[in-house]
C-alpha cells in the first residue's frame, strides 16, 4: 500500500505531509468541500474527482473525513497542519462566514 500524503493525530487533526500533492478534504455533502495546499486552506469550488486515480491524475488526493481509513464519522471540527507549520481550525457550523478557516496556530522555526 502506498503511503498517504497526510497522517491523521488525535481525534480531529490532520497534518499535511506531501508538498506535490494537495489534500482535498470532503466532510458530508452538505459541507464546503477544502483544497488543503503547502502553504494554505481555500474552498474548492472545481471538479470534485470520483476516485482516488482521478485525484491522483489532479495531483491531489482525495480525503473523505468520514470514511472508515480516517476518523469514521462527520467532525464538527477540524484541525489541519499544512507544510509551512501553520495549523488552521476548520468550523463547519461556521461555514458561509469568515470565522470558517482561521489559523489556529502559527510556528516559526
Amino acid at each position: 500500500m502506498a503511503d498517504k500524503p497526510y497522517l491523521i493525530s488525535g481525534r480531529n487533526t490532520l497534518i499535511h505531509k506531501l508538498r506535490k500533492l494537495d489534500l482535498l478534504i470532503i466532510n458530508g455533502r452538505r459541507d464546503p468541500v477544502l483544497l488543503v495546499m503547502y502553504n494554505e486552506i481555500e474552498i474548492y469550488d472545481g471538479k470534485i474527482p470520483e476516485n482516488k486515480l482521478d485525484a491522483k491524475r489532479m495531483d491531489m488526493a482525495k480525503v473523505d473525513i468520514s470514511s472508515s481509513e480516517n476518523f469514521s464519522d462527520y467532525r464538527p471540527m477540524l484541525f489541519i497542519q499544512t507544510l509551512n507549520n501553520k495549523e488552521y481550525k476548520i468550523d463547519y457550523s461556521k461555514a458561509g462566514t469568515d470565522l470558517f478557516i482561521t489559523v489556529h496556530q502559527e510556528s516559526t522555526f
